[in-house]
């Protein structure tokens, strides 16, 4: 016999609507329902007698709005988790907080979801349907806090753990942003000297009449490769950086390959080594401290330490957990974790306070990348001038050698 069908559940649209209440008053507003009907419904239930109702174009696919970021998410949090933490009604807190939000796109999910509880969903619920968003950690801990009724509080450890996660990424991305900006622009420039500058030179050397220095000339075939075939070197850098994406995204081999080799670059080695243990123990502390089991809660930190290599060694210690083996032990025996780390799980074990140790550890390892961040830029702002000196100003002396050249053979003579 055949299962029956799912049912469907029909699809939410945002309407625009203008009324009038029982003073008389025009109010505006908006509201999310599946209907023109339920929206009227709902308006007259209110004591509002409504005049106008018009439905919204959804933000995702208009023009002009900007996307959900994971920032966006981390200060939904805290704005939720604050809300609630006052004694706001979930669904009031929902309205105030979407409303108020400054990002269209994300307003438009949060009144998604205020829909959805509204309509008796639960909240951890709400959020699976947004995965793009929310991940299996965000869900879990929410229904964590919705099972043992203390979501105020579990709200509150999102929001800390979501806060330090960005502020880690973003120290990351700012160290990064500087030398990729230069050498990006270092590019845009050696290109207009290939293509538009030494051909001047080249035309201005051809009336001397004499040989060019070796190092001119292969500048100068440099420059004629360039300018023939400019939009062969385009195509192929962006080929090539989409076939880089195209296999990230669907050959967790690959990505293995390259966060393994990243983990073993001087100094950025480093700073990804830690960045990956403070998101492994904060995660791991959030969760510890919601109650989550932690053979379940290992399966959700795995996907959180932003790195492949982290990742298996992760769901390597979570089968090994589920067999009955200690977390220190099987963390010792994937060569990952510093001597310090495994210590600190062991005494947390030991003592109950897993969570409060892996805190501590998550705090140390943050200031630790905040650290190394501040001094990787202080390494590489030299390093990039040497670079970037070597580059234009050898062009700059290739284009000179003839001039210098000449000169020393007119005073000779």
């Amino acid at each position: 016999m055949a299962p029956p069908p799912k049912k469907v559940q029909p699809k939410s649209n945002l309407y625009s609507w203008e009324g009038s209440d029982k003073r008389g008053s025009r109010i505006a507003g908006e509201t999310r329902a599946t209907n023109v009907a339920m929206v009227r419904a709902d308006l007259r239930r209110q004591g509002i007698n409504p005049l106008k109702i018009r439905k919204k174009a959804s933000p995702f696919f208009s023009t002009g709005k900007k996307r959900i970021t994971s920032a966006d998410v981390a200060v939904f949090s805290r704005q939720l988790a604050t809300m609630m933490s006052a004694g706001v009604p979930m669904v009031q807190a929902f309205e105030i907080v979407g409303r108020g939000h400054e990002n269209p796109s994300m307003q438009e999910l949060i009144l998604s979801i205020k829909s959805d509880v509204e309509g008796g969903t639960a909240l951890a619920d709400a959020l699976r349907k947004h995965p793009l968003y929310f991940d299996d950690l965000f869900v879990n801990l929410v229904r964590a806090g919705e099972h043992a009724g203390v979501l105020e509080d579990l709200l509150d450890k999102i929001a800390t753990y979501k806060e330090k996660t960005e502020s880690i990424k973003g120290k990351i991305k700012k160290a990064l942003f500087y030398p990729v900006a230069v050498i990006l622009v270092a590019i845009v420039v050696t290109a207009i000297i290939m293509i538009f500058v030494i051909p001047q030179f080249e035309n201005l050397f051809r009336g001397f009449g004499a040989d060019l220095p070796a190092f001119t000339r292969v500048v100068v075939q440099i420059s004629h490769f360039v300018q023939a075939y400019w939009w062969a070197i385009l195509l192929g850098a962006v080929g090539c950086g989409y076939l880089f994406s195209y296999t990230w995204k669907r050959s967790r081999k690959f990505r293995q390959a390259i966060d393994k080799t990243l983990l073993k670059i001087p100094v950025i080695g480093s700073i990804l080594h830690k960045a990956a243990i403070s998101r492994f123990a904060r995660t791991l502390a959030t969760m510890s401290a919601a109650g989550v089991p932690l053979v379940e809660a290992l399966d959700s930190v795995s996907g959180a330490t932003g790195n492949v290599v982290y990742s298996d060694a992760v769901l390597r210690m979570r089968e090994d957990v589920a067999t009955g083996q200690s977390l220190q032990l099987s963390m010792k025996q994937r060569n990952l974790f510093p001597n310090m780390v495994i210590q600190m799980v062991a005494i947390g074990e030991e003592s109950g306070a897993l969570d409060d140790m892996l805190n501590k550890v998550a705090s140390f390892y943050e200031e630790q990348v905040d650290n190394a961040v501040d001094s990787m830029s202080s390494l590489l702002e030299p390093l990039i001038m040497v670079i970037l000196g070597t580059l234009i100003g050898g062009l700059v002396i290739a284009m000179y050698l003839p001039i210098f050249k000449m000169g020393t053979a007119i005073m000779g003579n």
